[in-house]
């Protein structure tokens, strides 16, 4: 097995630090350098049919990957239901993913077809979710190695909201292209990214890489100050539209 720093992320994809997670039990991890699961267990889920659901094919069609990010890896599409079904999910996906799309961890689809990656997605899928999981995609393949799957673990042991973690500033620069390219409307949980992106408030994926609590909680702060100063101008941006789950703002500015 591959010496592994203790201050590395732990090969089992959970987004902890090695020395916080296995360590001292290294014969539980499935890693020979290369794939941290068995081949048929990886094999299940790329054998799963491709699907083309809503703008999902339309939209990748048009993707030029290795031009956006220099990269030879394809993205594939399969059914979210017959993923979630094989009963090898990711642990750390939101709610919001498993109703709509998630990118599913590489970790586990490496082993079986390393020249692609894939996101899982369900038939009543929004373009919002579409390039939502695509720019999830794009910041891992632009040389971030940021995954989703990092951000529950990381945000419980700095006890800040996970949508801290799971969003960093690349990310929402690949969604504002992806948005503006295929001219599609944000839900209210991504406009208020887009928000944050613009007023340049977003965690960089540098940092979360490095995993410095006390920097993160810090940022993490910043960003809850920042956006209960401007709770009211966020209200008036996403109460029309999908996702929105009631005002923001604040009682006593009320």
């Amino acid at each position: 097995m591959k010496k592994i720093g203790r201050n590395e992320p732990c090969p089992c994809g959970s987004g902890k630090k090695f020395k916080n997670c296995h360590m001292g039990k290294e014969d539980e991890l499935f890693f020979d350098g290369k794939s941290e699961i068995p081949f048929e267990t990886s094999a299940r889920i790329t054998s799963l049919p491709t699907v083309s659901y809503g703008r999902s094919q339309e939209i990748i069609d048009k993707l030029d990957i290795k031009g956006l990010t220099g990269s030879h890896m394809g993205i594939k599409f399969i059914d979210l239901k017959q993923y979630r079904d094989l009963d090898i999910l990711d642990r750390q996906t939101s709610d919001r993913n498993l109703t709509g799309g998630v990118f599913v961890n590489v970790l586990k689809t490496r082993p079986s077809d390393p020249d692609n990656v894939y996101i899982a997605i369900s038939p009543k899928v929004n373009d919002s979710t579409i390039i939502h999981e695509l720019a999830h995609v794009l910041t891992y393949l632009d040389g971030s190695n940021v995954l989703p799957s990092i951000a529950k673990p990381l945000s419980l042991e700095a006890g800040i909201p996970i949508e801290h973690c799971e969003h960093p500033y690349e990310f929402a620069k690949w969604f504002n292209y992806l948005k503006n390219e295929f001219e599609v409307q944000p839900d209210a949980e991504d406009t208020i990214i887009c928000f944050l992106y613009e007023n340049e408030m977003l965690i960089k994926s540098a940092d979360i890489i490095k995993q410095d609590i006390i920097f993160l909680r810090s940022k993490s702060e910043q960003i809850l100050q920042f956006l209960n100063k401007n709770s009211a101008k966020i209200d008036a941006l996403i109460r029309e539209l999908p996702g929105y789950i009631g005002s923001r703002v604040n009682k006593e500015d009320a």
